[in-house]
């Protein structure tokens, strides 16, 4: 009995030795040590959360995937940064298959004719050593309006699972749909959107 357990806990030990634990990654949160250079968007941790008053009882959300785009991050001179990316609107998701395949349509994101929503940024200025207002332009259902994030630095390091460096961040805005054609429902379903975005990002060369 002695024997088996001592072997169980050798086996353990052995799996836990060369199996790499997300713990262990070495994870900076002091922006001052986030390495500057090129990144791409990590479309399978990136998302694009949206939400909009229905009616005026809940808050109702959904969420754009699949991002794609770069980030130039210069942290020293943080105004020299540059982020854009493109979001495909056929990636929206909510927890009503109607009203998932409803938005793709013509009353609302119209999919077919604008396949993409994208975002330049075209000034970035530091609030504090962790948080940054982002403004540029947003294109969306074929018109492009200035919008402003506001973003805060969540984390960096070599990825534990699969070895690039990652810098992470998360970014709040609100938009008004009716500024670019989506007006459907409104007032009931609210003009304003709410949105949440999780951005991570890895280090390219």
């Amino acid at each position: 009995m002695k024997s088996s357990f001592f072997l169980l806990s050798l086996t353990a030990l052995t799996f836990a030795s060369v199996i790499p634990h997300p713990a262990a990654a070495q994870v900076v949160t002091a922006p001052e040590q986030v390495q500057s250079g090129t990144y791409d968007v990590e479309p399978s941790h990136t998302q694009v959360g949206f939400s909009v008053l229905h009616f005026g009882f809940t808050n109702y959300q959904g969420v754009f995937s699949d991002v794609s785009g770069t980030l130039d991050l210069n942290d020293k001179n943080p105004a020299a940064s540059h982020l854009s990316v493109s979001i495909p609107v056929g990636s929206v998701q909510t927890t009503s298959a109607k009203l998932t395949e409803e938005l793709k349509g013509g009353q609302w994101f119209n999919a077919a004719q604008y396949p993409n929503a994208t975002f330049e940024s075209t000034s970035v200025r530091r609030t504090s050593k962790a948080d940054a207002i982002v403004t540029g332009n947003l294109t969306l259902h074929g018109i492009t309006k200035p919008e402003t994030l506001k973003v805060h630095f969540i984390g960096a390091g070599v990825n534990a699972l699969d070895k690039k460096y990652t810098a992470g961040f998360e970014a709040t805005g609100t938009i008004k749909r009716s500024d670019f054609g989506v007006k459907m429902y409104v007032p009931y379903v609210s003009d304003a959107v709410q949105l949440r975005i999780a951005g991570a990002f890895e280090k390219q060369g």
